[in-house]
């Protein structure tokens, strides 16, 4: 099969090409060339701006498309427009931040979100996931029935550059006191990229089309889970105190990105409730979280030690909230 992959050198970009590659397919990637360009050196290079450099792509024919990189509709819709008629199958990774925050279980049948000016293409924490929707929409009106929208939960594992998940097995794996919010039985929903690489791969060789919620796993993870995994993987001897949302509000922790896999007052509780049986029956699998863990960590090695953290509270943050913590316990 031949690909055209939009993207392709920055996390699950990548991971789909290895995937590709793997399975004996052709790729050729199409980007500016501005992350990693060095990678995959056996495969075709096109460079070019997708948006309004797409004159690349002409003449030429691919079995299916994947497009890791589109967030604005207008610029979505002129490359499935461009590739309409020179591609049987288009794969366009949206998001799970399509459905409001708020929302229990959604399905892919849960309305959307919205906006009330369509023609917005600033991308921010309150439009991106109507964006995405209006994505999604704008390639299927290119290729009516040809194309798969999936709609991602928090993709995590080796190069993943946003830190969202790291953090944690890298602070475990440091070991100490570790500051862990809320409760040890609160759910979470993650996915390697690799197994979402594997998984896309596949329902392109199988020209599979519709909308898919794409998160993982297949039961009930809990964010204690995670940090005792991370725990063994790396043999530290790592401590958690596990401190109340109310707490951590007052001394001004920041949910998600400050502190990953936690948002106060319950508000994870829609982003971690994908439903995801369509995608499960359709083939989606799952490696052990274990697995997932060690291979973060492992990865971690191999970058800069003092490279700046994109997400995770500050060791000095962590420290001043775990005394206070406990200042506060013996009063």
């Amino acid at each position: 099969m031949k690909i055209l992959m939009i993207g392709g050198t920055v996390f699950l970009g990548r991971h789909i090409v290895d995937s590709a590659l793997a399975r004996g397919h052709e790729v050729t990637m199409f980007n500016r060339g501005q992350h990693n360009p060095e990678i995959f050196p056996e495969v075709e290079k096109l460079r070019g701006n997708r948006d309004g450099g797409l004159d690349v792509l002409k003449g030429r024919r691919w079995d299916a498309v994947i497009d890791t990189c589109g967030y604005v509709p207008r610029v979505v819709a002129a490359s499935a427009q461009l590739l309409a008629d020179a591609a049987e199958h288009y794969t366009f990774v949206s998001s799970g931040s399509v459905y409001a925050g708020d929302v229990i279980n959604p399905t892919e049948e849960t309305p959307v979100l919205t906006l009330a000016d369509e023609t917005v293409e600033q991308v921010t924490g309150e439009t991106y996931g109507a964006l995405k929707a209006l994505c999604e929409k704008a390639a299927e009106a290119a290729m009516p029935g040809r194309v798969l929208n999936v709609r991602s939960g928090l993709i995590v594992g080796p190069h993943d550059p946003t830190d969202r998940f790291s953090y944690w097995p890298c602070r475990v794996a440091r070991g100490g006191e570790v500051l862990a919010p809320g409760k040890p039985d609160a759910r979470v929903q993650v996915i390697d990229g690799r197994d979402l690489a594997d998984w896309i791969v596949r329902m392109a060789e199988a020209r599979k089309a519709g909308v898919y919620n794409t998160t993982g796993p297949n039961y009930r993870l809990t964010l204690g889970e995670v940090l005792t995994a991370a725990k063994e993987a790396s043999g530290s001897d790592a401590a958690f105190t596990w401190i109340p949302d109310e707490f951590l509000v007052e001394k001004q922790v920041g949910g998600w990105m400050e502190m990953p896999l936690w948002v106060p007052d319950g508000g994870a509780d829609g982003l971690f409730s994908m439903v995801i049986d369509k995608a499960v029956a359709d083939g989606l699998t799952f490696r052990p979280i274990a697995e997932t863990v060690a291979d973060t960590i492992a990865w971690d090695k191999t970058r800069p030690a003092d490279r700046e953290w994109r997400a995770g509270l500050k060791a000095d943050k962590e420290a001043a909230i775990l005394a206070a913590w406990h200042q506060a316990q013996q009063q």
